[in-house]
C-alpha cells in the first residue's frame, strides 16, 4: 500500500493561518518614512513648472490643517541623500507650510523606471502647459527606448520599428494621438523664447512645430518680427519658412516679407496671460472652457448691469 503524500505547510504557512487580515498585507504595504527636505534633490531636467496659483494655495492650507496626505516618492541616492520622482508640488507646499520633514515612500528603481513613473504621475493633471507635455512625452519615448534595446550581438538593429512601438506606447499612455505625441516632442527644438508664446497660447501648435525645423538663428530672427510686429506666422506662412529653410533661402529679408503679410484670423485680438485670471476662474472650470466662461460672465455682466451705468475706463 502506497503512502500518501503529507502535506508540508512549513513554519511560515503554519503561522499565516493565524494572521488576521491586517497581519497578511503588511508586507505588501509600501512602506513610508519622514524624510528631512533638506536631504531631498529634484528630479534632474524636470520638465513640470510648481506654480503658485489657487490650487496650490488651497494645497498649502490643507497641509497646514491636516499634514500631507498624499506621500511623495523618493528614490535613494548614494551619501544619504534622495531623489524627488513624484511629488514636487507637494514639496513646494511643505516648505511654504513651514515643514522640514516630509512622509515619503521610499522605492528602489532604475533612472529609466524613474522617468516613466515621474513623467505618469504629473500626467494625471488636468492642466499642463505644451512645454510640459514635450519635455515630458520626450524624456518618456527615450526611456522606453532605453529599456527596449537589445545589447546581444546577434540582435537585429530595430531603427523606426523600436520608435514607432515606443511612440505607440507612450500615446496609449498619455491620450494624445501618435501624431500628436511627435507634434510636442518637436517642440523640444524651439527656442525658449518661441515656446514661451506657445505656453501663453499666443502662437498656436502647427505653426510652432513647423518652425521647430528652422536653425536657432532663423527661429530668433522670427521672434524678433513677431514681437515687431505683434503678430505671429500662420501655419501655411511657417511651413513657407520651413521649406524655405530646407533649400538654404530663408534669411532676415524672406522672414520680413512672409511676416509682413495680413492675416486676417489675427486682427482685433485681446491677448491675456492664462496666469492673470486664473484666480478669477473657479477651480472646476477648465483651462480648455475658460475663454466660454469668460464671455459667460460678461454677458451675465451686460445684463444685469443697472441701467445707465457705464464701465469704468482705465
Amino acid at each position: 500500500m502506497r503512502n500518501k503524500p503529507k502535506l508540508d505547510l512549513g513554519p511560515e504557512t503554519f503561522e499565516a493561518l493565524f494572521k488576521d487580515d491586517s497581519e497578511l498585507r503588511e508586507p505588501c504595504l509600501p512602506k513610508i518614512y519622514d524624510i528631512p527636505i533638506k536631504l531631498i534633490d529634484d528630479f534632474p531636467a524636470h520638465p513640470f513648472k510648481v506654480i503658485m496659483d489657487e490650487d496650490m494655495e488651497y494645497l498649502i492650507e490643507s497641509i497646514k490643517e491636516q499634514g500631507l496626505i498624499s506621500p511623495v516618492i523618493l528614490r535613494p541616492k548614494e551619501k544619504g541623500r534622495y531623489e524627488l520622482v513624484s511629488g514636487h508640488r507637494r514639496k513646494e507646499a511643505c516648505l511654504r507650510a513651514g515643514l522640514s520633514m516630509i512622509r515619503a515612500e521610499v522605492r528602489e528603481m532604475t533612472q529609466d523606471e524613474a522617468i516613466i513613473l515621474m513623467v505618469d504621475s504629473n500626467l494625471q493633471r488636468t492642466e499642463l502647459l505644451p512645454s510640459e507635455k514635450a519635455f515630458s512625452y520626450k524624456m518618456r519615448l527615450e526611456a522606453i527606448k532605453r529599456q527596449g534595446k537589445r545589447t546581444d550581438l546577434t540582435s537585429y538593429p530595430l531603427g523606426t520599428k523600436l520608435w514607432f512601438r515606443s511612440n505607440m506606447e507612450v500615446s496609449e499612455q498619455v491620450g494624445d494621438s501618435r501624431t500628436q505625441v511627435a507634434r510636442y516632442i518637436r517642440l523640444t527644438e524651439l527656442i525658449p523664447e518661441l515656446l514661451e508664446l506657445v505656453d501663453e497660447r499666443k502662437m498656436a501648435l502647427r505653426p510652432a512645430v513647423e518652425l521647430s525645423y528652422l536653425s536657432k538663428d532663423e527661429q530668433a530672427i522670427v521672434y524678433d518680427q513677431i514681437m515687431y510686429r505683434e503678430c505671429t506666422p500662420s501655419h501655411a506662412q511657417a511651413i513657407r519658412m520651413r521649406r524655405l529653410s530646407e533649400h538654404g533661402m530663408l534669411n532676415s529679408s524672406a522672414i520680413n516679407t512672409i511676416m509682413r503679410e495680413e492675416k486676417p484670423n489675427q486682427k482685433e485680438k485681446v491677448h491675456i496671460p492664462y496666469s492673470e485670471i486664473r484666480q478669477y476662474i473657479p477651480r472646476g472650470v477648465s483651462f480648455e472652457k475658460t475663454a466660454d466662461y469668460i464671455k459667460k460672465a460678461l454677458e451675465f455682466y451686460q445684463q444685469n448691469r443697472p441701467r445707465g451705468s457705464k464701465p469704468k475706463s482705465t
